[in-house]
């Protein structure tokens, strides 16, 4: 295994794409000062996982990134790829070639890679500690770090000779390995101290349990008789309802056919009217002639009788000088009593014809009257109806609003009990099966299968025909 090739791009002084293709070997890297050599092992120690600034000879990691120069502006990231050759298979990875790769952003967000799979800082600390190499491994040895080696103390001596021969990664693997073990520990006392508090919890719950059982139960028995109480109730007032809106449309159909009547009384009452005032010259003639008629039948009584001495005056043997013909006074009488009769007869006829007139007007006026008073009824029946129509629509909507508040409560209801239930499963659950606890738990809960199982059923046939019932009412 060797490091076949170094590719840079933004790190520090190099700006652009830097290839260093490396042989196996001894390479040797030469050059004046200010010229990238140390750039180029800050490089390597940076792409193997160096987290520290001051290690990579800067004072933040965005040193790292090129700064820029006064003919280039400076870059947003720096990326460095190193390529191992793992012919050999040094390194635990199914590839002849093995190339890292980290990036850094301006904005400090940070990528590692492995053959372009992206990867974790420990995946490639890792990867590198099987070989010796690494961020912490003294591979890459530094000015003052002789010096330092030389003057340390035997402890620090074996910490060198150990990481050069590989016992550290195996110490820290180690010192992870018991964290883990003392977070495990630390969590089993949590979970033993959670599974006692359920084991004593599990009693009252599995009371409470079988409690919610039979208290759903009743819930559910008590939520489907109401329910039935109030759709048998919208479905009678529904009923009723029906029967009172076609009695309202049979009363407005009696009441058009009254109005009709009504309408055809006072046309006949209006044309005797006219037929009245029409006869009313006639009338007034009549009643005229009737008075002079009778004032001629006054004179001509005065006459008869006059004429009647005169005929008893005629019977002595004397007449009266100067008196008239009783012939011609007869002859009188006679045209007088002819003129009368045909008077009367006219004044009888006129009498008559008033009669019936007026017989005529009250026999229209009474029809008048007792349409007005049917069709003051058929108006009361109408208000009635509707006032009957009104309260049931009211006691329709009241009992709808009603089922749908039923409904809604035992839809609340039905959540809260199968809410209760999951908690009450997730508690049994949470316990071992092996436990006595838990056994006499299942045993309660055994007990209480049939009444949950005849409560679901219950509830849940409640809410279909409540629905159902609902649904109904609604498309009526």
């Amino acid at each position: 295994m060797y490091l076949k090739n170094l590719t840079l791009r933004g790190f520090k002084s190099f700006a652009s794409a830097t290839t260093l293709v490396l042989q196996p070997g001894i390479t040797c890297v030469v050059g004046p000062n200010g010229s990238g050599k140390s750039n180029v092992v800050d490089a390597l120690a940076w792409v193997m996982g160096e987290q520290g600034a001051r290690a990579l000879r800067g004072g933040q990691m965005a040193d790292v990134i090129f700064a820029g120069t006064s003919g280039r502006a400076a870059l947003g990231r720096a990326q460095v790829d190193l390529t191992i050759d793992n012919t050999d298979g040094l390194l635990d990875i199914e590839y002849s070639e093995v190339t890292i790769s980290r990036t850094l952003f301006r904005g400090g967000g940070s990528e590692y890679s492995i053959n372009g799979t992206p990867a974790r800082l420990l995946d490639v600390q890792e990867l590198l500690s099987d070989t010796g190499m690494g961020r912490q491994m003294h591979v890459i040895v530094g000015q003052g770090q002789l010096d330092a080696i030389l003057s340390s103390t035997p402890e620090e001596r074996r910490g060198f000779i150990e990481e050069a021969a590989g016992v550290l990664k195996h110490r820290r693997r180690k010192e992870r390995a018991l964290k883990k073990l003392a977070d495990m520990d630390a969590n089993l006392v949590r979970v033993l101290d959670l599974t006692n508090e359920i084991h004593r919890q599990l009693g009252p719950l599995a009371r409470q349990a079988r409690v919610a059982r039979r208290a759903s139960l009743i819930q559910a028995r008590v939520r489907d008789a109401k329910a039935r109480l109030l759709a048998d109730d919208l479905a009678s007032a529904l009923s009723k309802l029906s029967v009172l809106e076609a009695s309202d449309e049979s009363a407005a159909a009696r009441r058009s056919s009254l109005e009709e009547q009504i309408a055809a009384a006072r046309a006949e009452l209006a044309r005797l009217e006219d037929a009245e005032r029409a006869s009313s010259p006639a009338l007034e003639q009549a009643s005229s002639d009737w008075q002079a008629l009778t004032t001629i039948t006054e004179r001509l009584r005065g006459t008869l009788m006059a004429a009647t001495q005169k005929v008893a005056l005629r019977a002595t043997p004397e007449l009266p000088p100067g008196g008239e013909d009783p012939n011609v006074l007869d002859e009188r009488a006679r045209v007088a009593g002819a003129e009368d009769a045909a008077l009367a007869g006219q004044v009888e006829a006129a009498r008559s014809a008033l009669t019936s007139a007026t017989r005529a007007r009250e026999a229209a006026e009474d029809a008048d009257d007792s349409a007005s008073r049917e069709l003051a009824r058929v108006n009361r029946v109408i208000a009635d109806h509707r006032e009957k129509v009104a309260r049931l629509t009211g006691d329709a909507s009241t009992a709808a609003s009603r089922l749908e508040a039923a409904i809604a409560e035992a839809d609340r209801a039905w959540s809260a009990y199968r809410a209760a239930q999951e908690r009450a499963e997730a508690a049994e659950k949470a316990v071992p099966a092996s436990s006595v606890g838990s056994v006499g738990v299942d045993a309660s809960v055994a007990e209480g299968a049939t009444p949950e199982e005849e409560a679901d059923g219950g509830a849940a046939r409640a809410h279909a025909e409540a629905s159902a019932r609902r649904d109904a009412a609604r498309a009526r």
